[in-house]
This record gives structure tokens, sequence and C-alpha cells, in this order.
């Protein structure tokens, strides 16, 4: 009996390294999933919420190089769009099956017709339609290859009708490519940069995702020419562990410590980072960056060179042509500040809150004491992932993955669906805030349905709270952010897994220890301060004075009680942004 062209699908990612496919099923997709059922080989997880199947395989991809995620006809593939735009906007390499309606109904406004072509154009570095039973294995062959080598999101649109066609044979590649190319600038390039740092005195490096394969070569260039290396948040968990001249993050959810050494310097390097704050970039020294990808360069900041390359390989063919600088001076200031700066974090660690008002600090600094070396972190968008990226530390084999680009809320639990189920023997933690969590609730059934050995905290501060604070830094009392939550510990236990609630400080430690030993899912629903603020490492003058009116009007509007609160917890944090 000869094969359809589902099953040719199949076969050809089964070749690609599939393992998993991340979907709910339903009419146009059924012979897709009936063929993963006979092949044996690629398990259909299901999902509740396709955005949610699209954020796990986003982080499947990204921890192991590629993955899959399909929607049905109409809404199943519309709910795909969040979690591929984050896909592809953090450059993983993802394929997305969008099924669609028949050929024979196309063009007549029929039950759930979408036009796929138009709809994920702009989160796509492929988009295409099989039409025909000879189209499809050089679609599939194409839009694989296009995913892994342009390291982004590739759609294929499948009608239901073409799906259940006999298959065609073809003389394409049955292989898939993961090419590692060497790129490096060329040597008229390096020269001009050996220059620009033999005639510097004051370097910082600045590291972004872009550097993650390159942690030893620039812990060497960093120590030959004395510059203190920053870091982006997903550069964090490669760049911080072993490195002597680190000095940590910039930027919304960064310290002190790298914005002043990078505004100090007389030139700074920009190392495989696209790093979006432009307002937190100097703006009156050299800047020099390297990109694999040229047409980043310069649209962050006013570079004094551009330069397309491997940071790995940039620097192996670099530092033969550099001066090594015997003057630490400069080096020597900036650690002395960062360990200021870190003295001043443990204030929130020591001082960690009353019943309900847990410091969210200190929950962050339990779980990066107690969790293991090798712990996946998943890290919700808005105030938890400031506190992951303040107090979660790389070790060389944590992973740490968040929507970093696109700042979708909802993401963490999502991720970590797809760490867990990619890495079973590895722990993952995901860091929930209550209203990320809320968003995509339903999906903890997933969890107790594959009995997915998660481990859910929620940073539950009742609020919106970056939201809160953007409004209040803009002169504006808070308004519609607050959140009545259900009781987070029996929804967990509702949806068939251990959940506790912890209230008291003190508490914490025995919760997380528990909890990070517990075998299966658990959820731990912790009651933080939701008067904690985060301040960036550099304060506009406009950000006090919207605070200082967001005041004022909460005390004209009556609100005494929440002007007070919100003083006394974060007059730390206050007297550290002045």
């Amino acid at each position: 009996m000869s094969k359809i062209v589902a099953e040719q699908l199949v076969e050809m990612l089964i070749e690609a390294g599939v393992k998993r496919v991340y979907a709910v099923t339903g009419d146009s997709l059924n012979h897709f999933n009936e063929a993963i059922r006979k092949s044996g080989k690629i398990k259909w997880i299901h999902v509740r919420h396709e955005e949610v199947g699209a954020y796990a395989a986003a982080a499947e991809a990204e921890l192991d190089g590629f993955a899959v995620c399909a929607g049905s006809c109409g809404p199943g593939h519309v709910h795909l769009i969040n979690g591929l735009y984050d896909a592809h906007r953090s450059h993983v390499p993802l394929l997305a099956i969008a099924s669609t309606i028949n050929t024979t109904e196309m063009g007549m406004d029929y039950f759930q017709e979408t036009n796929t072509i138009k709809l994920f154009d702009d989160c796509s570095c492929y988009n295409q339609m099989i039409m025909t039973a000879e189209q499809a294995p050089r679609i599939i062959q194409t839009a694989i290859q296009h995913a892994l080598g342009k390291k982004g999101v590739a759609v294929i649109g499948l009608p239901g009708d073409v799906s259940q066609l006999d298959a065609v044979e073809s003389n394409i590649s049955q292989q898939f490519f993961h090419c590692e190319p060497v790129i490096r600038p060329s040597d008229k390039e390096l020269n001009l940069l050996a220059n620009a740092i033999n005639e510097s005195s004051k370097i910082t490096l600045f590291c972004g995702i872009g550097a993650e394969n390159a942690h030893d070569e620039v812990v060497k260039l960093s120590q030959y020419i004395n510059a203190p290396v920053g870091y982006s948040f997903r550069g964090k968990m490669s760049i911080q562990p072993n490195n002597p001249n680190e000095i940590g993050m910039t930027g919304l959810l960064g310290q002190p410590s790298a914005y002043h050494s990078m505004h100090d310097s007389d030139l700074v390097i920009l190392l495989g980072t696209d790093f979006p704050y432009d307002k937190f970039m100097p703006t009156d020294n050299k800047i020099i960056q390297v990109d694999t990808n040229p047409e980043r360069l310069g649209r962050r900041a006013n570079l004094h060179l551009g330069l397309c390359g491997d940071v790995a390989h940039t620097i192996d063919a670099l530092l033969p042509l550099l001066q090594q600088k015997t003057d630490d001076s400069f080096l020597s200031s900036q650690l002395k500040f960062y360990e200021k700066v870190k003295e001043h974090m443990k204030i929130y660690i020591t001082d960690n809150g009353g019943e309900d008002t847990i410091q969210p600090e200190y929950l962050a600094y339990v779980l990066d004491e107690l969790a293991d070396k090798d712990a996946i972190f998943t890290v919700d968008t808005g105030m938890t992932c400031v506190w992951g990226a303040r107090f979660i530390k790389g070790t060389g084999e944590r992973k740490m993955l968040g929507s970093f680009n696109h700042g979708s809320m909802a993401n963490a639990m999502p991720m970590a669906i797809g760490a867990a189920l990619a890495h079973p023997k590895r722990q993952v933690i995901a860091m929930c805030g209550d209203g990320g969590l809320s968003m995509l609730l339903g999906d903890l059934a997933t969890i107790n349905q594959y009995k997915i050995p998660i481990k859910i905290i929620v940073f539950n501060n009742r609020a919106l709270g970056m939201v809160k604070l953007e409004m209040e830094v803009n002169g504006l009392p808070d308004n519609e952010t607050d959140m009545v939550n259900p009781d987070f510990g029996l929804v967990a236990q509702a949806m068939g897994f251990k959940g506790v609630n912890v209230h008291k400080p003190e508490e914490v430690a025995a919760a997380i220890g528990m909890a990070l030993a517990h075998d299966g899912p658990i959820l731990v629903n912790v009651f933080t301060n939701p008067n904690a603020l985060a301040m960036p490492p550099k304060v506009e003058w406009a950000q006090i004075k919207g605070m200082a009116k967001s005041m004022t009007k909460l005390m004209l509007g009556g609100k005494m009680d929440e002007v007070f609160d919100t003083i006394k917890s974060n007059y730390k944090h206050l007297k550290e942004g002045l």
C-alpha cells in the first residue's frame, strides 16, 4: 500500500531528528496525527492551547536545535502566532505545520478559512503552502533547511485534502544540514579592530547570546586586554560563570556596574549582541560591534566599526594582533564597584519581608542556592524576569529561557513543558508571575496528563507588577493592575498534582527544597511583596518626578496605605537608584 503525504512528512521529520510534535489535533490535522501514531517514533504532545505548543517547541528548539509544533484549520493555527513570533525573534530553528481547509474550498470564505501566507509572513523565514503531492517533499525539505540555516521559524501550510494524497517520491536530498562555517572579518578589518583596542586604555566587552559558544575566548581576550565583561540577559548563563572579569548586566533588568563600566570606557566592544535598549548604550565613546548578521550592525548605537564575524572565530584571529595590556587600573576599579553592587543586593536576602509580603529577591536567591548546577530555568516576562536576571547565577551548565526579545506574558510554564520533555533527567524550574500563569492556566492539565516533573514557582504579588511600575514612573496612579487570584495551590491539586502555598519568609527555604526534591510536578505559590520595585541601573530625573507625581495622586485619592507600603518596601531600591 502506497504512503500518503502525511506519512511522507512524518518520515522526513524523523530523518530531521524530531522526537515530539506539540499540537491540538482536529479535522485537517487528523491524517498527520494518524501518521505520527503509526510511525511510533514521534510523540504527539496534546497541549490544551496551541500557543503553549508553540512556546514548548520553541524551548525545545533553543535547547536542542530543532522542534515542531502544529495547528489545525483557522483558529488552531492562529493560536500559534504569539509563540512563533517569540521563536522567530529569538532566532531558534522551529517548524510549524499550519494545516488548513481543503483546496477545493479555498477562496470561498469557507468555515475556518485563513490565508496562511499572509498570516505567518511576519514571523517566519520561510512560509509556503503545499498544493500538490509533487511539491510536498521539496517544500518540506526546504522549510526544514531554512529553519536550520536561517535560525528562525519555517511554516508549512498543509490543506487537509493534500495530506491524504498519495505521496510522490522525489530525488531531492533526504538529509538535513547543520552547517558550522568559519566566519570572521577580513584581515584588513581585523587590523582596524586591533588598532582600536591597542590605542585604548579603558575597554569594556559586552556580550550577548551570539557569544554563547565563545566563553573561553571572551575570558582570554578580557584578561589579555584587562577589560571588564558585561552581558545581556540572554548572554548571562554562558558568559558569567568562571569569568573573573564579569561585572553583570545592564539594561532594564541589570545592575549599575555594567552601565557604569560601559559609560566610563574609551572603547566598548559589542560581541554577539543585538541589545535593544539604546538608552542604556553610551554615546560619547567608541563602539565596535561584531555580529554574524551584518544587517544588525549599527542599529542600536553609533558605531566606530561594524564587523561581520562569529565571536569565537573573530577573537581567535584577533589575539595575535593585540598588544597585551599591563595597566589594570580601569578593570580593578570596575570590579570593586561590582562588588559593592553585589553587597548591596544582599540586603534583600537578609531583610526578606513579612507574612504575604515575602521579598521576591529572597525567593529568587533561595531558588539559586538550592537548584541543581545544570538546572533549566524558564522566566515569565515582567518582574519575575528581573529577579531571575539578578539572582539566578550561571554555572556553565544551567540554561535560562524566556521571552527576551518578544516580551510576551505567559511564556514560562509552556517553555518548561518543552524543556522538561526534551530533558527529562534535568531539573526544570518555571519562575512564573501570577499574571503570566493565569493567562494559560489550562495547560497545568497537560503537565499532569504527561506527568511532566516541572517545578512551578509562582511569584504571586497579586498585581501586574511591571505595568504598575511603568505607570508610576510616568506619573500615573496605577489603575486596574491589581489581580484577584484563585488559590494556585488548590488549582494545582484540582489539576491532579501537588500544590502548596507559602505565606511567610521563614517557610520559603523548606518549601523550595521540598519542591525540588519532589518526584513529579509541583506548584509552589509564594505570596510576594506586591510593592517591590525593580530600579534600573540608570534612573532618569523624569522617572523620579513621575514616581513623585503618582504617589501624590494616590495620596490625594486617599490611598495613603499604598503610598506608605511602597516607600517602606523600596527605600533601599530608591536609595540605590539615586
